[in-house]
């Protein structure tokens, strides 16, 4: 059998089930099964580096017919990967703030949004429509609410890196990033995920606290996590929480 080397790497595309479009990321790499699963946001085929033109087809196939029975045994994951859907007149509620969602639809290029104390107006788009608009929205959303949290987050960062660090600290921003809570580059920035204002406080004080050790252990090593065991000594409750809770975090 003719066995063509490929480039490690992935490819992102989509299958539809339902009439919902399903992101699907493909990869190749060093490995000798295929291995099938779901995640928060779609659908992952691994395949290995030197599958045969003839077995990736199949690969491909049979992929496609697990993702259409996983879909009809378990509905909730199709309803995990779409979302929230928001309407004109929709209520969001993030900690202990409820934002009231006005869309306006206008016959203009891009969509624009601001926020006004409690009130999210969004001008939308007649150019767009579908998943594609609900995923646009979450981006605003999450982006205006993010600025609103914005300075209740710097004043914690403030608080745990005087008390514990003293570190210098360049930035804190916010982005709705679902492949991880938060991280720290050796520069100050610290970059937290807008998903986890739906979170405890302590749990965000938490994230706040592991990307703030990161100024001290750039790793994962035993070291770095007697930093955050010195600051936060039951940091791993937080830790479980988001384990058992993060998916529900979600815009």
């Amino acid at each position: 059998m003719f066995f063509k080397k490929r480039q490690a790497g992935s490819i992102r595309t989509s299958i539809e089930i339902d009439g919902q479009e399903i992101p699907v990321k493909i990869h190749f790499e060093n490995r000798r099964d295929v291995r099938f699963s779901w995640t928060r946001t779609g659908a992952f085929l691994r395949m290995p580096l030197t599958i045969s033109d003839k077995n990736e087809q199949k690969a491909r196939q049979d992929f496609e017919n697990w993702m259409r029975k996983v879909a009809k045994d378990k509905p909730e994951l199709l309803e995990r990967v779409r979302g929230r859907e928001y309407a004109d007149g929709a209520t969001l509620t993030v900690g202990n703030k409820t934002y009231l969602i006005r869309l306006v639809h206008e016959d203009v290029k891009y969509h624009k949004a601001k926020i006004v104390d409690d009130t999210i107006y969004i001008t939308v788009s007649t150019r767009d429509s579908g998943h594609h608009l609900q995923k646009s929205l979450r981006q605003m959303i999450s982006r205006c609410v993010g600025q609103d949290h914005l300075p209740h987050i710097i004043s914690r960062v403030q608080y745990w890196n005087d008390n514990h660090f003293n570190k210098p600290i360049n930035a804190v921003r916010f982005k709705l990033n679902q492949s991880n809570w938060g991280s720290c580059s050796t520069k100050g920035n610290i970059n937290l995920s807008t998903r986890l204002l739906f979170a405890p406080d302590d749990v965000i004080d938490y994230v706040i606290v592991h990307e703030l050790a990161h100024l001290v252990e750039q790793n994962h090593s035993a070291a770095f996590w007697k930093v955050v065991h010195d600051v936060m000594p039951d940091y791993k409750e937080k830790e479980q929480w988001l384990k058992v809770n993060g998916e529900g975090c979600q815009f």
